[in-house]
């Protein structure tokens, strides 16, 4: 059975069903890569660490926002 089908077949379905298959897809789709997250985690703290210094350039929220 392939994607088309499957949508197909989706579309046939009672809104309370639907619900539960596209919940279900995303679902799917919310797993985070372990290598990435652990950089990322490092990479902020690492700016956090620099913030806290004194030693990261930083704009402003009106330098950053200005039109």
């Amino acid at each position: 059975m392939g994607a088309l089908d499957i949508i197909t077949e989706a579309l046939q379905l009672k809104p309370q069903e639907k619900y539960l298959v596209i919940e279900n897809l995303l679902l799917s789709l919310d797993c985070p890569d372990k290598e990435i997250e652990d950089l990322w985690i490092k990479e902020s703290l690492a700016r956090l660490d620099s913030y806290n210094k004194g030693t990261l350039k930083t704009l402003s929220y009106e330098d950053v926002f200005k039109c």
